[in-house]
């Protein structure tokens, strides 16, 4: 069975003493996290922090690993495939935003507790983990 690697993270920042948290909407509608395919060469790390750039034009500081998930998949050439996401606290720079449209519909800053309630309404359910050791580490209660 082949095994494919992504990385990617809960990305966070800090707006007049106020900490805002980034989502992104994918081309499915769902609303999630930042995150794509190791490339040769890299470690988990630059392929977090590479994706997130490529998806939202924000550089970021990785802070602390999150978890690891893993999940079978059927590929329409390979067959069944398992898949492991690296996930990471991650610091944005001073950037704006930019979505690259090619592979998502919109990213947007948000209150934690409206990126939980997203995450809870419309993400997949197997970020649930991800985000709550993210807000565990930046200090933040979240119900649910």
């Amino acid at each position: 069975m082949k095994t494919e690697i992504s990385a990617g993270g809960v990305v966070y920042r800090k707006v007049d003493g106020q900490l805002e948290i980034q989502l992104i909407e994918d081309r499915f509608g769902k609303m999630t996290l930042a995150k794509g395919k190791m490339e040769p060469g890299e470690t988990v790390e630059q392929t977090a922090l590479r994706e997130i750039q490529e998806e939202t034009g924000i550089t970021g500081t990785l802070t602390a690993p999150l978890n690891i998930i893993s999940y079978l998949y059927e590929h329409a050439h390979l067959g069944t495939v398992q898949k492991e996401v690296h996930y990471y606290l991650v610091e944005a720079g001073d950037e704006q935003l930019q979505a690259q449209i090619e592979e998502i519909t919109g990213v947007a800053w948000y209150a934690p507790q409206e990126a939980w309630r997203l995450q809870r309404d419309s993400g997949y359910d197997n970020n649930d983990e991800v985000f709550r050791l993210a807000f565990y580490n930046l200090g933040i209660e979240v119900e649910g």
